[in-house]
């Protein structure tokens, strides 16, 4: 049993090195006029969507100067808002480059003069051909459905373009371990893989997940529940901030039903240890990734550590379903 989504797993260490000593210039150019813009839009859609959710909630628990929207790329092309000339940047996030929602968004924003920036996978594609500051992160192509190898690469470089253009009083740190983060991956991928085996085994008969994060780690949710549990283990699954536990999810948090809870001691997991508890009394089968578990690092850094054994988890989970991790049956198919 070898699908391609393992391949894919164990290439996120060396996608990670090439992106930053190829793409490093094209950073250091988009951080600079995010530093002169007024307004940063982030746009994505499925896991690319994720990455910039989680980097939004990084910048804004740590950092006052930088005003950050996210949007799905047809949401921002119907945004009222946007001024001819307006003094903002717009950065794209899309594996293929060629996502029909998040190009229509890019060319929406070359209109209206917006500095543009696409991270893609692909360095062909029509949106690294379009933006005015391309970055091609540096993975290879990418078959398997869950975006492994370009979840990574495309996280790090909304991280290493925001962060460098932040005041958080500790981006030196942080950034440095961001570029340390390859030897960090390549450990966990070996350390993370059977203990998330065994608990793939534990969960395989289970139909439907809730995934609760709160700061950066909601995007983490957001990708593991929208294009992990559903896409590549095709369970039902459902993203929720951690503080939205007490609204509707904690109506259906009943015995025996499976939570999966990410917590990295962020200010904000205050109200992650309230339905850690909740979830305790009501003997939910919580399952809970905690940072301090995997690496010491800047906690703004949680999703790129908590991601590796989730993909294991997920993987099997897949795999004790006869299913393909990698595989669509969909997807693609469907065009708007």
């Amino acid at each position: 049993m070898n699908y391609k989504m393992y391949d894919e797993m164990m290439e996120q260490p060396d996608a990670l090195r090439n992106t930053f000593e190829s793409e490093f210039p094209a950073m250091d150019e988009a951080s600079k006029a995010v530093s002169d813009a007024d307004k940063v839009y982030l746009v994505g859609c499925g896991s690319s969507i994720s990455t910039c959710y989680s980097v939004r909630d990084a910048i804004r628990m740590s950092s006052t100067n930088l005003n950050i929207e996210v949007y799905a790329g047809y949401e921002f092309c119907y945004n009222k808002k946007l001024v001819e000339g307006e003094n903002s940047i717009a950065i794209f996030t899309s594996q293929s480059g060629e996502t029909a929602d998040t190009l229509a968004a890019l060319r929406k924003a070359n209109e209206y003069g917006i500095h543009t920036v696409s991270i893609s996978n692909e360095p062909e594609s029509s949106m690294i051909k379009e933006a005015k500051t391309p970055i091609a992160t540096r993975g290879g192509t990418e078959t398997a459905i869950l975006g492994t190898k370009t979840y990574i690469t495309q996280l790090a470089c909304l991280y290493q373009i925001l962060f460098a253009a932040s005041d958080y009083e500790y981006k030196t740190e942080l950034l440095a371990e961001l570029v340390d983060m390859p030897k960090m991956l390549e450990k966990l991928l070996i350390s993370t893989e059977d203990e998330n085996k065994q608990l793939a085994q534990e969960f395989k008969d289970e139909d439907i997940f809730y995934c609760l994060g709160s700061g950066p780690n909601f995007g983490l949710a957001y990708k593991l529940a929208m294009t992990m549990l559903m896409e590549g283990a095709i369970k039902h699954a459902c993203p929720e901030y951690s503080a939205e536990f007490r609204h509707g999810l904690i109506e259906r948090a009943e015995k025996d039903v499976p939570i999966i809870i990410l917590r990295s001691d962020f200010e904000s997991d205050e109200i992650t240890d309230k339905a850690i508890e909740f979830s305790k009394n009501l003997e939910l089968k919580s399952i809970i990734y905690e940072l301090e578990d995997y690496a010491n690092v800047d906690k703004l850094l949680s999703p790129f550590i908590l991601v590796i054994p989730l993909e294991w988890f997920v993987y099997y989970l897949a795999h004790f379903n006869g299913e393909d991790p990698g595989a669509t049956r969909h997807i693609g198919k469907v065009r708007y």
